[in-house]
Parts: C-alpha cells; structure tokens; sequence
C-alpha cells in the first residue's frame, strides 16, 4: 500500500461514508441524525493544530455536517458539491498548495477523481471495490469508526508534527 503522507498540506474529506459509517438516518419529521466518532474529531483537532487546513466536502446538505464542522473549527465546509475535484482543485489554489500536497478521503464513485489526483487519495475498508482499487491507501479502520484519524495520526508523523500535539496534551 501507498502511503506518500509527507508534505500533506491539505485533508479533504467526503462525509457520509468517511466521517459517518454511511448510512443516512431521518425521524419522522424529516430530520436527518448523523453519528460521528469523538476520535476523528479530536485528529481533526490536531491536525488543525498542526497547520494542516481541513475541509469537508460533500455532495449532500446536511444541518448536522454543519454542526459538526463549526464544533471541530473546520471553516472550509462545502455542501451539496456534484464535482468535488473542482472543489479540491479551488481550495488547493486558495493555500497555494499542489494536487501533491492535498489527501483526499473519500469512498464512492463521486469521490473517484480527487482520489486519484491528489498526491494521496485515500479510502476506507467499506468502500467498493472499484474506489479501493484506485486508492493510494485503504485504512485499516472502517468509515465513522476512526479511519479519518488513522489518516491523520500518519500525516501528521510522517511530517514530524505528531510529537508536537503530544507535547500540547501532556502541557510542555
């Protein structure tokens, strides 16, 4: 497996499927619930800490994505994105980063262009085959079970920031 993490700059990350395990539930009255994992969350934080800029980016709307990405201090939230490499592309003009130094997670056919031009594109064990195949990297841990910070934790010491957000923690 593929794993060229260093100088990652940019995460972009699909949601449902990535960040959630996929599946899409509504009460009934129409609003829509998401579960997310408390460890993705706090591997977000650290990469946000370290400098890495994380986006989500999502072909669906969602209130909950909203919320979620306003808990973690994720900015750069795009909803409802039908073409998610021109979102990639934009957001890689926007730091001043290259396609190389931009990983993408995500786990279906939507997702299947930026996986594949960005310098790491990454999937989840759940992912169709077909999105595997084409994949850098396919986490051992499944989608909304902590894959995003399984991804994160190797960026962030293939770049030598992983010893830094523990000395944050431990309060050095």
């Amino acid at each position: 497996m593929n794993i060229p993490a260093t100088n990652i700059k940019l995460l972009a990350l699909d949601v449902d499927g990535i960040l959630t395990d996929g599946r899409i539930m509504l009460d009934s009255n129409g609003n829509e619930l998401k579960v997310f994992s408390a460890h993705d969350g706090m591997g977000i934080k650290a990469a946000l800490q370290a400098g890495i800029v994380v986006a989500f980016v999502t072909s669906r709307s969602s209130k909950p994505v909203e919320v979620r990405a306003t808990e973690l201090g994720v900015t750069e939230l795009y909803q409802g994105a039908q073409n998610k490499i021109d979102v990639v592309k934009s957001l890689a003009m926007k730091y001043n980063v290259s396609l190389d130094e931009v990983c993408f997670m995500g786990d279906d056919l939507v997702d299947l262009q930026p996986i594949v031009a960005v310098g790491w594109g990454v999937t989840v064990p759940d992912a169709p085959d077909e999105i595997r195949k084409y994949a850098d990297y396919v986490t051992d841990r499944r989608c909304g079970c902590g894959a995003v910070r399984e991804v994160i934790e190797i960026i962030l010491k293939r770049n030598g920031l992983w010893d830094a957000v523990i000395k944050k923690y431990l309060g050095e």
